[in-house]
């Protein structure tokens, strides 16, 4: 059977094309629907069946990140019968997904953490993101930019964070002031078709000390949360693994209404640890949207895995007959 890798996408994945991707009727839509009311929310149906995407209505933080959760474990049924899930891991967000898709909360208690950290991000916490290449358009690293990027944080204590670590691209976190002396500090770089360094519409400075206080409201918050033994390991933001037989689920709890908010979140680490510890035959990019490609292709790049050496390599491979990776928002 073939071996799969999950990957949850974080909250940049729901764009204008993932229009469509509930079905009404459909149990786990149907739980997200009455969760919503509970927290007093708009409909996600209604959001997802919208006659046009409207960004301050869908990019609203606690109207995307639950879109995105229930899309992703809709997915998850679309993977269990192509192949045996070795591992899930998440990007950002995407680890409170990996939690539900991984058997350590159910589906209700995934959206309740989903929906809670969302809603706390509204509350206000000064500040953002943004995102810098540290690679060319062939996926071949830039000295030069990783040395500006170390300086200008250097120049900036308590002000400018790093806050993911994405394979070829860094994505950096401040305060107002912080991001735009990271905005003036860092040359400008234009890249397919994008001016960096851009700033990422609606994230606060999330996997930074700044937000701190979302993670104390958390831990106030969501004691409720029922934590369980994972079903399939888990690989955190950290590159650490969670097994189904020795996990310490206080530990767990504590990572992901701490550390997993105020510290840096390393996707590139989380997927050399999928690579490495659990030897996937593919890397299946659960819905919606195709964020995280070009990062874990990046990543095979970096490991030199199974030969993929290049972009060029990489590309070939995908378009073989066995592709080391599956976008499932491809599809919709």
């Amino acid at each position: 059977m073939t071996r799969l890798a999950l990957v949850c996408p974080g909250r940049g994945s729901y764009t204008e094309a993932s229009l469509g991707s509930l079905p009404a009727e459909h149990p786990l839509v149907l739980t997200a629907e009455k969760l919503r009311g509970e927290f007093g929310l708009e409909s996600l149906v209604a959001l997802d069946q919208a006659p046009k995407f409207v960004p301050a209505a869908h990019l609203r933080p606690a109207n995307v990140s639950a879109l995105i959760y229930v899309v992703s474990m809709l997915d998850v049924e679309r993977v269990q019968t192509t192949g045996e899930a070795v591992c899930v891991l998440g990007n950002s967000m995407g680890w409170y997904t990996a939690l539900a898709v991984g058997g350590a909360l159910s589906f209700e208690d995934g959206f309740r953490l989903v929906q809670h950290m969302a809603l706390l991000q509204e509350k206000g916490v000064s500040g953002g993101q943004l995102i810098y290449p540290l690679v060319d358009e062939d996926w071949v690293l830039v000295p030069e930019r990783e040395a500006a990027v170390r300086v200008a944080l250097e120049a900036l204590p308590g002000q400018a964070f790093p806050s993911i670590h994405l394979a070829g691209y860094t994505v950096l976190a401040g305060d107002e002031a912080g991001l735009a002396a990271l905005r003036k500090a860092l040359p400008p770089v234009q890249q397919g078709g994008v001016n960096y360094p851009l700033r990422l519409a609606q994230h606060g400075p999330y996997h930074t000390p700044l937000a701190q206080g979302v993670a104390d409201d958390a831990q106030r918050h969501l004691q409720g949360l029922q934590f369980g033994l994972p079903q399939v390991p888990l690989v955190d933001g950290r590159g650490m693994a969670w097994s189904p037989w020795s996990s310490d689920l206080h530990k767990l709890r504590a990572y992901t209404l701490g550390a997993q908010v105020t510290q840096p979140y390393n996707l590139t680490a989380s997927i050399v640890t999928a690579l490495k510890e659990y030897a996937p035959d593919r890397l299946v990019l659960l819905g919606p949207g195709n964020t995280l490609g070009g990062i874990c292709g990046q990543v095979l790049i970096q490991e030199r895995w199974q030969g993929i050496d290049s972009r060029a390599a990489f590309t070939q491979r995908q378009a073989g007959p066995e592709p080391i990776l599956d976008s499932l928002g491809r599809g919709r």
